[in-house]
Order: C-alpha cells, then structure tokens, then sequence
C-alpha cells in the first residue's frame, strides 16, 4: 500500500511563506498547505512564474488562499524589500526556506552584493530574510530549511565559503547545501538558548525528479525524453510531490521538534522519517563561525531573542 498522501491537519487559520514557490518542491509544498486550508505566500523571482503555480493550485483548490511575494534572494536589496512588504501583513505559522539554484554555473559568479552567487541565492539570502522575520512568526512558529543528501558527499571549507580558492559547480551546490543546514541547526540552538517559542529544523528531500512528478501546466512539464530518462530510475526515484511531503511533515506534524533532521525512509524514497544528519552540520563551532561569517557577508545583525 502507498503510503502518499499522509493526512495533513486542518490549517485553517495558519500562514506559511514557501520560497522559490513556483515550481518543484516548493510549488508543492505550497499546494497542499493551501489545500488544508492554510493561507500560502509564494515566493518567487519571477512574477508571471508565481501566477502561473498560484493558477494551478486554484484550478484544483478554488478556495484556496494564494499571494505573490516576488523577491529575489540573490538581492539584499529584493530581500529587504520583501521582507519589508511581509511585516505589513498578518504574522507567520511557519517559513520553508526551499528557494535555491540546483543546476550552478560552470564558473564562478557573484551576486549584486558581491557574494558567490550560489551561496548568496541558496544561503545568504535566506539568512538576510529571517534576520527580519523572526520577530515576525508567532508562537510555536517552524522554520524547515531544505537540506540534501549532497550534504554527506562533500567536505565543507569553512575557510573559503566565497569559493575564492577554487570553483566547481558541484562543490559550489554541495557546499551551499551544508551551509543551510549548518544554519538551520545553530538558528535553532540560538533559539533554544533565547528561550523562543520558534524552532528551526532542517527535511530533506531524497533524490526527487521532474520525470517522476505529475505534470502540472506552467509548472512542470518535462519533455517525454525527460519522462523517459527519469523513468529508468525509479528504482531509486521519487517525483518531487513526494519530496514535498517531507518538508510538510517537519513542518505542520505534531511529534516535531527543532533541530530535528527529516527524510525519506529511503534515504532516497519513501514516506518521512526522522534521521541523523551529517556531524559537520551539527558542529556547534562550525555554527558560530558560519553565523559571523554571514553577518558580515551580509552586513546583517541577526539577533535572537532581542
């Protein structure tokens, strides 16, 4: 028997934001949040892109309660702007930091800001943004941060996050992956420490693919090579619906706690459960080191607890 879709609690009443929101994980992310009834921010660079995903959830869920929060997390400035636009609106249940470049340039970029573009899109910005969130999430509020299994097939220079020293488009996505795990579990050892009532955990998504996961117009529809090609993996191979479900347990599910690393049962596949991350993701120094690293890169002061 499959175990998809678990039962999500009714969420009438919550408020989510779901970064890079328009399509993958985070589209369906947002979908089934908004079909338990929550009221769903998506957030996405691209503002015909955020139509599009927020048309295909209303075209399933007439009623659902959908907005666009066009931001690009790559920008300090695009953060600041958005983040300014949010703490007008009512307060936030929970953030799912999804938003992130999977396929890297070939060579070293650098944001608008000067950072290395990876990073920047996948970690920093993400950072900048909760920076002036947090005050802005309600008792009991989670933040689930998307980790990867890239995490345990990669070291991570602490020393040269920029990738000044030597760049390849798969160090520069596995590192960045370590980067907001490590993140995610010294936010919330900050958080812990502050006596907050938010917590921050980290899910990941096992290996999910475009072949695998239903079409959806405007949203994902890969070539039937692609389908094709995705298919051979099955074996292995989950459609990133499924991935979804992870973030969402880690999210809304009740036994659920802060620094808690989520994935699927499979390591690569099947329903969520908890698991043990990486030591250098839990290193409570590499933590301190990477939070005054991107303070600086930032030039953002994020206080817990002030």
């Amino acid at each position: 028997m499959s175990w998809y879709p678990p039962a999500l609690p009714p969420l009438a009443g919550k408020r989510y934001l779901i970064t890079g929101a328009n399509a993958g994980l985070g589209f369906f992310t947002a979908a089934r949040l908004a079909g338990a009834g929550a009221n769903v921010v998506l957030a996405g660079r691209s503002p015909e892109r955020l139509e599009a995903a927020m048309a295909a959830i209303r075209c399933a869920r007439p009623e659902a309660s959908v907005e666009p929060l066009v931001i690009d997390l790559a920008s300090l400035d695009s953060v600041r702007a958005g983040a300014g636009r949010l703490l007008h609106r009512p307060p936030l249940d929970g953030v799912v930091t999804n938003a992130g470049m999977v396929h890297t340039p070939g060579a070293r970029l650098e944001s608008p800001d000067g950072n290395e573009l990876v990073l920047a899109t996948n970690v920093l910005g993400h950072f900048a943004l909760l920076a002036r969130l947090l005050p802005h999430l309600v008792p009991g509020a989670r933040i689930v941060a998307l980790g990867s299994l890239s995490s345990r097939l990669s070291t991570f220079r602490i020393d040269d996050l920029q990738l000044t020293r030597g760049y390849d488009f798969w160090r520069a996505y596995a590192q960045s992956k370590i980067a907001s795990q490590v993140f995610a579990f010294e936010l919330d050892r900050r958080l812990r420490a502050a006596d907050s009532p938010v917590s921050s955990l980290v899910a990941h998504p096992g290996y999910s693919i475009s072949g695998r996961t239903p079409r959806v117009p405007g949203v994902n529809e890969p070539t039937p090579g692609a389908r094709f090609a995705d298919a051979l993996q099955a074996a292995w191979a989950q459609g990133k619906h499924r991935g979804a479900e992870v973030t969402l347990h880690a999210l809304t599910a009740a036994e659920v706690e802060g620094g808690q690393f989520w994935g699927p049962r499979f390591r690569t596949k099947g329903e969520p459960t908890l698991q043990h991350p990486t030591r250098t993701s839990r290193d409570a120094a590499i933590g301190a080191r990477f939070w005054a690293f991107a303070e600086q890169a930032t030039g953002t002061t994020f206080a817990v607890g002030a």
